[in-house]
């Protein structure tokens, strides 16, 4: 596959690899569309797994901040989310370096995460002034813990690989090719016992938004806030917030 994403099938194993190292693998709208596109051609092509990872040594540092204009890529988002974490495959994220924003989000979609020890993640949205949707604060009050969940989104930490390491967010330590043997074993495995809990899996950690978290998420990506973030992003410089 051309462009951004690539992929490849090998062994009924796929592998999903982002390829936008000028921007440490952040993903605009075309690019997050392009990894829609491979989870759905991977299955098509009767992968039984399928491992995600970056190029050039980082995984994903979030969102290209430089094309995000409002929710709408949010809401997008979240649907391509839904479709790693539903897959009817075991998925698996082969981490390296940032883990940032999206890219932890697409972590947080995954079954099963590898890591190397220059990994690093959080959720910086705080620094942004944008609200990331109650599905991705779910899951990684799940992984994480609520107390460490709240640490990495309301303090916007940075948490390295020993810390993911020991809150259980990373459940083995290596590379491509160790996520690629994991990937490879699980392929092996009856395919409608893995569907049936997965299914099950997902169940426990579902439950339905709050009208009051989609309020506060609407006011945050409107906000003047969000704008300053953005600037501020873009100008390197350290915003200042007003709070409205």
């Amino acid at each position: 596959m051309m462009g951004p994403i690539h992929l490849s099938v090998d062994d009924r194993v796929a592998v999903i690899t982002i390829d936008r190292t000028e921007r440490r693998n952040a993903l605009n709208l075309d690019a997050l569309e392009a990894l829609d596109t491979a989870v759905a051609d991977a299955l098509r092509q009767g992968a039984a797994a399928i491992v995600f990872t970056g190029a050039g040594g980082h995984f994903c540092a979030g969102a290209d901040l430089k094309e995000l204009e409002d929710h709408t890529f949010d809401t997008r988002l979240r649907g391509v989310l839904e479709n790693v974490a539903t897959a009817p495959v075991p998925t698996f994220a082969a981490i390296s370096g940032a883990c940032m924003g999206l890219g932890m989000q697409l972590a947080l979609a995954c079954d099963i995460r590898v890591a190397t020890d220059d990994a690093y993640f959080g959720i910086p949205a705080g620094k942004l002034g944008l609200v990331v949707n109650h599905w991705t604060l779910q899951r990684l009050a799940h992984f994480f813990g609520f107390g460490a969940a709240r640490l990495i989104v309301l303090t916007a930490s940075t948490v390295s690989f020993d810390d993911a390491w020991r809150y259980g967010f990373v459940q083995t330590r290596g590379g491509l090719d160790t996520a690629r043997d994991l990937a490879t074993s699980s392929a092996a495995l009856a395919p409608l016992s893995l569907q049936g809990s997965k299914i099950g899996l997902n169940l426990v950690e579902r439950r339905l938004d709050e009208p009051a978290f989609d309020e506060a998420f609407h006011r945050a990506w409107s906000s003047d806030d969000l704008a300053e973030g953005r600037a501020a992003f873009a100008e390197r410089r350290a915003p200042v917030f007003r709070g409205h």
